[in-house]
């Protein structure tokens, strides 16, 4: 008796922590599988990794944040605390914080007047994100010289000769 209780303890203990290492390194869902999806995710929690684009659209005590994940954006409504710690924002010349988000899908949300989005539980920075510097490739910019100016060339034979 003493030894099925143990056996039956421990197979419970092994399940335990297989499930409990599943969820720990759940892979974050990539929007596609989310959009394409859509009704197996609705109303469940998920979580979704990508670079805050854009702008935070402040809406009183909460915020709007669109997360890119490479393949589309999707819209985060989170707490606007959650929302300042993201420092960088997705633009021309910046590359923003990669952002990890835990929160529940919504196919169409309610709320939101049906927009397909995430209501945040936790928002963590995964990465910073930093400000690119924009690089001039010179062959180009000499070809595109030696180009405007050989068509220059040529409209002012063509204008020369035929007046």
């Amino acid at each position: 008796m003493m030894l099925r209780k143990i056996l039956l303890l421990t197979i419970l203990i092994f399940v335990n922590l297989i499930c409990l290492f599943y969820y720990a390194f759940a892979k974050p869902v990539d929007s596609t599988t989310l959009l394409n999806n859509s009704f197996k995710y609705d109303g469940k929690i998920v979580e979704f990794q990508g670079e805050a684009i854009g702008e935070v659209m402040k809406r009183g005590k909460y915020a709007w944040v669109n997360i890119h994940d490479g393949q589309n954006a999707i819209g985060v409504f989170m707490k606007y605390e959650d929302a300042k710690k993201i420092r960088y924002l997705g633009r021309y010349l910046v590359k923003g914080d990669i952002v990890l988000v835990k929160g529940i899908f919504n196919r169409s949300c309610k709320v939101h007047g049906g927009d397909t989005d995430i209501h945040a539980l936790d928002v963590q920075i995964l990465e910073r994100g930093y400000k690119l510097q924009e690089k001039i490739d010179m062959k180009k910019a000499l070809f595109a010289i030696m180009l405007f100016s050989a068509g220059s060339v040529l409209i002012w034979f063509v204008f020369k000769n035929k007046w």
